[in-house]
């Protein structure tokens, strides 16, 4: 097999054989931020595929290793996507929304963590380089995560894919493949839309965002037979919600200090520090100006 770098949460390797090429999925389990539920996850893969979403195949999961087959296609770049691919991610995400999957496990949201001064203070201690960047943001971080835990969230709840970004997505002849179902679950609707409308309209920071693109995602929703949940805050607070547990995370393991043996290099996660602990902030600061989007 060979590796194949980049992965933010788990390892990656190409297969060839015989029978085809394989993606198979070494799965992170020494340090998840939650369970993995494998068979749940399967099934609803399973569904999506035989639906015609356009998807790897799913050929297996097992406790520590997912296998899909491979499939060919451009990788999307961290950049506003064009109309008609952002149209076609909406009709997706409605048609995903539509699916008839029987979903028992009860989830479990991730705690809200409210030791940020004392994540500051462990990274100054040990020299990190964005040491200085987190304890001038401590006070952001600590309003953020009252955010998150305030915010009202109006549903309906859906089952879905969870983590529709560039870097789970392919462009194959201009059309979009949707990768990495493992974080799949139930989810308020207006925090999914929010997700993955802002993700494919805007670039690596909040300075180009096109409002066009993120409508394109919405428009694209309702001609897949969607209908829009109410306007409000609740379309940011999932993506501000997995950032903030992703940088945490990420931290953690930079102070650790050691490469792990499983999920991303301790490069990844020096550079993924980096832009939430800067990113973050400039995202939350520009809440009003996200939710003018959706007027």
């Amino acid at each position: 097999m060979i590796r194949v770098h980049g992965g933010f949460a788990n390892r990656l390797y190409r297969l060839d054989t015989d029978q085809g090429s394989f993606a198979v999925k070494e799965l992170n389990l020494l340090d998840r931020r939650s369970a993995y539920r494998a068979e749940e996850v399967f099934r609803f893969e399973r569904a999506a595929f035989a639906a015609g979403i356009p998807m790897p195949e799913p050929i297996s999961a097992g406790p520590h290793t997912l296998v899909h087959r491979w499939v060919e296609g451009e990788k999307v770049p961290e950049a506003p996507v064009s109309p008609a691919y952002a149209f076609e991610v909406g009709e997706i995400l409605a048609r995903i929304h539509a699916l008839d999957v029987v979903w028992t496990d009860v989830e479990i949201e991730e705690p809200t963590s409210w030791d940020w001064p004392e994540l500051a203070e462990r990274a100054t201690a040990t020299g990190q380089p964005w040491a200085g960047d987190l304890s001038s943001q401590v006070a952001t971080l600590l309003a953020m995560a009252d955010f998150v835990d305030t915010c009202e969230r109006p549903g309906p709840v859906v089952l879905t894919h969870r983590d529709i970004q560039p870097w789970n997505l392919l462009a194959r002849e201009g059309r979009p493949v949707v990768l990495d179902w493992e974080l799949s679950g139930l989810l308020d609707l207006s925090g999914e839309l929010g997700s993955t409308a802002l993700s494919l309209a805007k670039g690596p920071g909040f300075d180009d965002i096109e409002p066009a693109i993120f409508r394109s995602v919405l428009d694209g929703y309702v001609a897949g037979g969607g209908a829009l949940p109410p306007p409000g805050p609740s379309w940011f607070v999932f993506l501000i919600s997995g950032w903030l547990g992703f940088t945490r995370w990420n931290i953690l393991r930079c102070l650790a200090g050691v490469e792990a043996g499983t999920g991303p290099d301790l490069a990844l996660s020096q550079e993924s520090v980096r832009n939430g602990v800067r990113g973050l902030p400039e995202l939350f600061g520009r809440l009003p100006e996200l939710e003018a989007l959706l007027e």
